[in-house]
């Protein structure tokens, strides 16, 4: 009886089922991931002593971010993100490159909703906005590498 050992998410069979998925099926993948990460790394903050209260545009007074909360506005924000891939995955000369630019500065511009968080401690307003860039260092280079297939 022979054992098949379990290949690393980095071996050329995993690349190539992602090459073989829908680039829409690869992006919600990716984006499951990059919520997972992101919100095990604001839980980490927490632990630190961080505390997880913000105020929106508009508002008075912080309130807690509930746990999941920054996993739930991931996905949600990556919905768009997945769309754009998917639609230049159709359409678009050169998909990756268009791609990684537009995702990079929708992440650098997503980087002024927590500097502009009132009543937020600046420790915060740091892990909020480096939230945006581990969320975007999970998802942008899957997805690319997805797009780079077509």
């Amino acid at each position: 009886m022979s054992e098949t050992t379990p290949q690393p998410p980095s071996s050329p069979r995993f690349a190539w089922s992602l090459a073989t998925r829908p680039v829409w099926q690869v992006g919600v993948l990716a984006t499951l991931a990059g919520a997972v990460v992101t919100e095990g790394f604001t839980l980490v903050a927490r632990g630190a002593g961080v505390p997880m209260k913000a105020a929106g545009f508009g508002e008075k007074e912080a309130t807690e971010i509930a746990v999941g909360g920054i996993a739930r506005s991931v996905v949600l924000w990556s919905i768009g993100g997945i769309l754009l891939a998917v639609a230049l995955a159709r359409w678009a000369k050169r998909p990756t490159r268009t791609f990684v630019v537009a995702a990079v500065a929708f992440t650098v511009l997503s980087l002024t909703a927590p500097a502009a968080a009132t009543q937020t401690t600046v420790s915060t307003q740091v892990i909020l906005a480096a939230s945006h860039v581990v969320a975007a260092a999970v998802i942008i280079p899957i997805l690319a590498r997805r797009l780079s297939c077509t």
